[in-house]
């Protein structure tokens, strides 16, 4: 499983980010992977978790997706899936790296996401 994590993002883009990810990698029911209405003047934080293994990426749907600004994108989990997830956001989006966290069996990868 890779947790996704999207901050200070519009509820569209953070829906588009998601909707790709979605069509890639089918997720076991709805929690988490819908962006909610914001409350208050808090921050928008959208998280939600992509089993990224075992499985092909389908991604040929998710060409035209756009966003209105750069999203913020955190991925954290193995090796292997948080790669898978970057790999398919790569195809849909502009990505930039801004940073990487790595233990013995897991990763953190902070991205910035544009509009290709």
């Amino acid at each position: 499983m890779v947790t996704v994590t999207l901050t200070e993002t519009p509820r569209d883009d953070a829906d588009a980010v998601f909707g790709v990810l979605r069509k890639a990698f089918p997720t076991h029911g709805s929690s988490g992977t819908t962006p909610q209405e914001e409350l208050g003047d808090h921050p928008a934080v959208w998280t939600a978790e992509f089993e990224a293994t075992g499985q092909e990426a389908r991604t040929e749907a998710a060409a035209s997706s756009s966003l209105s600004a750069p999203v913020a994108a955190t991925l954290q989990g193995s090796y292997v899936a948080v790669d898978r997830i970057r790999e398919v956001l790569s195809e849909t989006f502009a990505v930039e790296e801004l940073g990487t966290a790595s233990g013995d069996q897991e990763k953190e990868v902070d991205l910035r996401l544009r509009t290709k």
